[in-house]
């Protein structure tokens, strides 16, 4: 057989395909097989069709153009068989999307598979329209669609619930036509069914009003008992997770009972137990268990709720952030930032857990807990926690300092209970933020003369020198930190000096009097008090 003749099976194509060693070797092979299908197309070949179509479904997933064989995917689809059919809306669904307007010509064979006697075609049919349905095809189909909602095989049932799906959102008009087939299928027993028409719910709800109001009064109460059944009683082993049953129904029905209990008291309170227990059941060291959590977190803080089941959620919340996984904590953050708003005093509570989320070595995690703390001051708490930043700013990460400092001014500014205390705390932000890049810059004036133009009597720019101690000197009186990290450079100052010149001198007295009032090791204390005994043999009696 030729290799690359129509006939050739889709298997050897891809060996062909993988055996090249060079791009051009594989882009000579895909042309010789487009143009062989190409003459199969012309011939109307039908007995290779279906395998041709294989491979150019093939090739379009290499990345190669494949719309010449656009009306191959129909007329598979029009064949009365079932393979051909699978073929050709397999293609249909990967070759060509809503915006064709060839899509159209698929319509009426869309409608008569929707009809047809094989429950497998029917399938084919509703996953080819859940995929590529576009708003004219949504409206001409609709009522097939709608009619499938009943049928006996619940495979058929969820297939056309996940349909439905892509119909309302095409023309959220249609929505108001789902809503009453949609409630029987509530009561299902089969899972698959069950998850995809709550997701179908959830959808209808959030693009139509009166849907909305139609499940809170009718549908509350049976999603409340589905979430019961799940929790208490699980199905079987075919649904288990990790030793959970079904977690994907749990995390569906809660967030369709979060859309529903939002600015509804009456629903809230009636879900108001389910949703304890799912926080209280839920297995906390397992990744599944956590999913259920969060979302049963979120629904809690979303629904009109007592404010004791918010104190539950926000501390389900605090574990998260002890948690070793970031992203577990990350999202307690996220979360904690929305709830501060509804329960402040609940979220104070794991204030020295968030505290130690700034000092995380994840700048993610340091971003998001700085972020929250800067939502939790107020007059009552401002100076404790602004202590605790600024102790922090001395040794957080250079990345980190500018966002530190930054929400550390304005803590200062907007809750400051008095100037003095302002005053002390920026002087203190300064001393933190600024004692390094200061002790850099005077490291540069010693140890590299900026030019000629600052020379004078043979020291480079004394009066940069001066002003840079007196800033230190501010700087590090009464703070040991700031002290500590100038030690070095005054000691190479108090050295390099030349105290034979008078300009020598008033660097050499500026530097005494700096390390003379910083919190100073006796070590350079006594090195200050001896360049203080030269200056008193000078004959200078200014010097002496």
């Amino acid at each position: 057989m030729n290799p690359f003749s129509s006939g050739t099976r889709l298997r050897d194509m891809i060996r062909a395909i993988r055996a090249c060693k060079t791009a051009a070797e594989e882009r000579a092979v895909v042309r010789k097989e487009c143009a062989s299908i190409r003459a199969s197309v012309s011939d109307n070949d039908n007995d290779y069709r279906h395998r041709n179509l294989a491979k150019l479904m093939f090739i379009h997933m290499l990345g190669y153009p494949t719309h010449f064989v656009q009306m191959e995917c129909l007329k598979l689809i029009a064949t009365p068989g079932f393979p051909e059919k699978r073929i050709g809306y397999l293609g249909l669904m990967l070759l060509l999307d809503e915006r064709q307007e060839v899509l159209m010509l698929v319509t009426n064979s869309l409608n008569r598979d929707l009809n047809h006697t094989n429950q497998y075609i029917v399938g084919l049919a509703l996953c080819a329209l859940g995929n590529i349905c576009s708003a004219e095809m949504a409206r001409d189909l609709a009522p097939e669609v709608e009619r499938l909602l009943q049928f006996r095989d619940p495979n058929i049932r969820k297939k056309t619930a996940l349909c439905s799906i892509r119909i309302v959102k095409k023309v959220p008009d249609l929505a108001e036509n789902f809503v009453n087939p949609v409630v029987s299928l509530l009561k299902e027993k089969h899972h698959g069914v069950l998850l995809t028409t709550i997701q179908l719910c959830t959808d209808l709800c959030n693009l139509n009003e009166e849907a909305l109001e139609f499940f809170r009064k009718k549908c509350t109460e049976v999603l409340v008992k589905v979430l019961k059944d799940v929790v208490n009683n699980p199905y079987g082993p075919e649904y288990d997770v990790s030793g959970i049953a079904n977690p994907f129904l749990h995390i569906r029905l809660l967030r369709l009972l979060r859309v529903l209990g939002h600015g509804d008291a009456d629903a809230s309170d009636f879900m108001n137990d389910i949703l304890a227990q799912v926080a209280t059941k839920a297995e906390s060291n397992k990744n599944v268990g956590n999913a259920i959590l969060y979302e049963c977190v979120q629904t809690i803080m979303r629904i009109e709720d007592s404010s004791g089941l918010r104190v539950l959620a926000i501390n389900i919340l605090g574990r998260f952030l002890s948690n070793r996984d970031n992203n577990m904590r990350y999202v307690a953050l996220n979360m904690l930032m929305k709830a501060i708003s509804v329960d402040d005093q609940a979220v104070q509570r794991h204030r020295a857990t968030i505290l130690e989320c700034v000092k995380d070595s994840d700048a993610s995690i340091r971003k998001r807990a700085l972020e929250l703390i800067y939502l939790m001051v107020n007059e009552m708490n401002v100076k404790p926690l602004t202590k605790e930043l600024i102790d922090y700013l001395h040794v957080s990460d250079q990345d980190f300092k500018g966002d530190l400092t930054e929400k550390i001014c304005s803590i200062v500014e907007k809750l400051s209970p008095d100037k003095i205390w302002y005053i002390d705390q920026m002087l203190m932000v300064l001393s933190k933020k600024c004692t390094e890049v200061l002790v850099k810059v005077l490291k540069d004036v010693v140890n590299n003369p900026y030019g000629p133009e600052y020379d004078v009597s043979g020291i480079a720019n004394p009066f940069l020198h001066i002003r840079l101690l007196r800033l230190l000197r501010v700087l590090g009186h009464g703070d040991a930190d700031a002290s500590d990290f100038m030690n070095d450079i005054l000691a190479q100052v108090a050295t390099k000096a030349k105290s034979n010149k008078n300009v020598g001198n008033a660097i050499l007295y500026e530097c005494v009097q700096t390390i003379m009032r910083i919190e100073d090791s006796s070590g350079l204390r006594v090195l200050a008090i001896n360049i203080l005994g030269r200056f008193l043999s000078n004959r200078d009696n200014n010097m002496r």
